[in-house]
């Protein structure tokens, strides 16, 4: 049996992060989201996010309980930099593998958090995925539209503030 980690959202502008854990085999799927708030400041320059994305993750698996040989396959991603090592520690280096996600997974992940998104109101662009520019500009006229929706904003990326001002 293999569970996998994944994460989405972490590159959008808006709403935190999506950890998802999916068991390959029996396509059990969980997911549990870092809020927003770890994405801006002061949070962001302290990268909470990475001490988040361990306990979210830590939490996930205890949640779907985690058998004495299951493998662990977790996404590369920079947002797992911290828990990769930690699962090493738990669980041993032969039960933890760093690998790209695909496939059901990784479908799964994406799809938690494009309901998020849509929660906030916000409808994604069909494309978003092959067009990362266009929604990420999509987003922004968003959020530009109602002064409001700053909260939803991942304003802790540097590169935010070439578009709008952000406090």
């Amino acid at each position: 049996m293999t569970i996998q980690i994944d994460d989405a959202g972490v590159g959008d502008l808006l709403y935190g992060a999506v950890v998802g854990i999916h068991r390959k085999e029996t396509a059990e799927f969980h997911y549990d989201v870092i809020p927003v708030s770890y994405f801006q400041e002061p949070n962001f320059r302290q990268k909470l996010y990475l001490k988040k994305a361990t306990e979210v993750t830590l939490g996930l698996l205890n949640r779907m309980r985690i058998e004495e040989r299951e493998g662990v396959e977790i996404c590369t991603s920079f947002l797992f930099d911290d828990t990769r090592p930690v699962l090493i520690e738990q669980l041993g280096p032969k039960r933890v593998r760093a690998t790209a996600i695909t496939g059901e997974a990784q479908d799964r992940v994406e799809g938690a958090y494009l309901d998020e998104i849509r929660n906030l109101g916000y409808e994604p662009i069909s494309e978003r995925d092959e067009k990362r520019a266009k929604s990420f500009f999509h987003m922004l006229r968003w959020v530009k539209k109602d002064s409001s929706r700053l909260k939803y904003a991942k304003t802790g990326w540097p590169r935010l503030r070439r578009y709008m001002r952000v406090g």
